[in-house]
């Protein structure tokens, strides 16, 4: 298979048990290069186990993961940066101890050696200085370079949000999973970080697990939906939205007919 035609993310018959609970049932799934796709579902339904299991946390028991197109399975956590995959937590997860461009600047998978940290080599400040700008302009991009001295906890909760987006970006990634990234954030901030979404699928594809359903039509190019472990529904945002399917695990109940809503 050729470079081009390779998926950045492939998820093949993913099967995760937690003692006797099925939490996730033979799920498949593949993101390409230059996507948003969205994964949502019910509580329980899987989807941060899903993401789990990309980055390391959880080991599946059986079934496949690929990242463009070599085993992605057994990879430790703390290599996806290198590999060119970047996390964000449903929690924020900032360190409050240091500025917000200090965290930023640790979302960088480039370090200065510790023997020059040390010796306060000028390879050690060149580095130092890069990491710093680098991480000056994506606070800009996203608006928030403002900010830059200010401490975690004094900002505002969407400004926080924008800061973790920031310093999951310095890792220069090509897979961006995020993690009910509008929990908590108001309309506008909404507004802005579908934007801003917008933006980065030009450099990037981006997984998004979420609640929001407005906000998952507005960004998404497919829509993955589980339910209890499997995946029940794959497709565009109209043809997610049409499935009677997804309105069923949503609701609980049957969806209506269209001979029924068209009495209605």
């Amino acid at each position: 298979m050729g470079e081009l035609s390779r998926p950045t993310l492939e998820v093949v018959d993913l099967t995760v048990r937690f003692g006797g609970i099925l939490a996730l049932d033979q799920v498949s799934l593949r993101i390409e290069a230059g996507e948003v796709v969205a994964i949502i579902g019910p509580n329980g339904a899987g989807k941060t186990t899903l993401f789990n299991a990309v980055c390391g946390f959880v080991r599946p028991d059986s079934g496949r993961i690929d990242y463009r197109g070599a085993p992605l399975l057994g990879t430790a956590p703390h290599r996806l940066a290198r590999l060119g995959i970047a996390r964000t937590l449903q929690g924020l997860g900032l360190w409050p101890g240091l500025s917000v461009q200090e965290n930023v600047v640790a979302g960088s998978n480039r370090r200065p050696g510790l023997l020059s940290s040390l010796l306060a080599l000028p390879s050690s400040d060149r580095i130092e200085s890069e990491l710093a700008s680098k991480a000056h302009d994506i606070l800009e991009r996203l608006g928030i370079a403002g900010y830059a001295s200010a401490y975690p906890l004094t900002l505002p909760y969407g400004v926080q949000k924008r800061v973790i987006i920031a310093r999951a970006l310095m890792a220069e990634p090509a897979l961006l999973l995020l993690d009910e990234p509008v929990s908590g954030l108001s309309a506008e901030d909404i507004d802005e970080l579908a934007g801003l979404i917008t933006q980065l699928r030009t450099r990037m594809c981006v997984a998004v697990v979420e609640h929001h359903l407005d906000f998952v039509m507005r960004i998404s190019d497919r829509i993955i939906v589980l339910n209890v472990g499997r995946v029940i529904a794959a497709g565009t945002p109209k043809e997610i939205r049409d499935d009677p399917q997804v309105a069923t695990a949503y609701l609980g109940e049957d969806a209506p007919t269209p001979e029924a809503s068209s009495d209605a």
